[in-house]
């Protein structure tokens, strides 16, 4: 597999807008350094779906998408406990669990997640298939700080090694609304969709830090 962009050992800013389409983020070991922090350029959020895949061996609870505020540490968090199918969506440091996911290590996986700071209700899909939709509440998320790579237990910062994602990590988009069921299906299905609108993996501004990679996808030999 080819390393097309960069190995970071310290720290490296992508100053302006990158796409990258058909290449993924792959954090090799675990550490409390190695992380992507995203350019939000947004102030405040209402509503939220955020999609994104990934492959990974871990089994021990690790952070997926991490997104803290100055109120909350875990304002939006999706995070994978120690139970083997199932993930626990944050919102306000409070989660709710969603059950009967088929988690297979090793295997690429489709995620979506959405919230509602209206109806209060969260809803997780996994591989093409909705969850339930539960109520989690919460409040508007004001100037965001997201980060892959770890769950932020303070706003920006004081990462846990042992909740570190090991693995790869493609196509992040983040959108401030509830996508359609017809539209999160387009994602999973790698369909045309509408790209996200707060973070939007074809246009990403983001600085790396610590063991980081950008690899191309393709992991078949032709």
């Amino acid at each position: 597999m080819a390393v097309l962009l960069l190995l970071v050992m310290l720290t490296a800013c992508a100053a302006r807008p990158q796409d990258l389409s058909g290449q993924m983020f792959t954090f090799p070991e675990e550490t409390n350094t190695a992380n992507v922090k995203m350019d939000v350029g947004r102030e405040s959020i209402n509503s939220a779906t955020v999609c994104l895949r990934f492959i990974t061996d871990l089994n021990r609870p690790y952070g997926l998408f991490s997104l803290s505020t100055t109120k909350f540490d875990n304002h939006f968090l999706i995070f994978k406990n120690t139970a083997a199918n199932s993930l626990d969506l944050y919102i306000n440091n409070k989660s709710v669990r969603f059950e009967g996911l088929n988690y297979e290590l090793n295997a690429w996986h489709s995620l979506c997640a959405t919230w509602d700071a209206a109806s209060g209700l969260g809803q997780m899909w996994f591989d093409g298939k909705g969850s339930v939709k539960k109520f989690i509440g919460g409040s508007e998320i004001s100037q965001p700080s997201i980060v892959l790579g770890q769950e932020q237990d303070s706003y920006g910062n004081k990462f846990d090694s042992k909740q570190s994602f090991v693995g790869m990590m493609s196509d992040v988009h983040m959108w401030d609304y509830t996508l359609s069921a017809c539209e999160i299906q387009r994602y999973m299905d790698d369909l045309n969709f509408t790209p996200g609108n707060v973070l939007n993996w074809r246009a990403l501004t983001f600085q790396a830090t610590g063991r980081v990679l950008i690899e191309t996808k393709d992991m078949t030999c032709s």
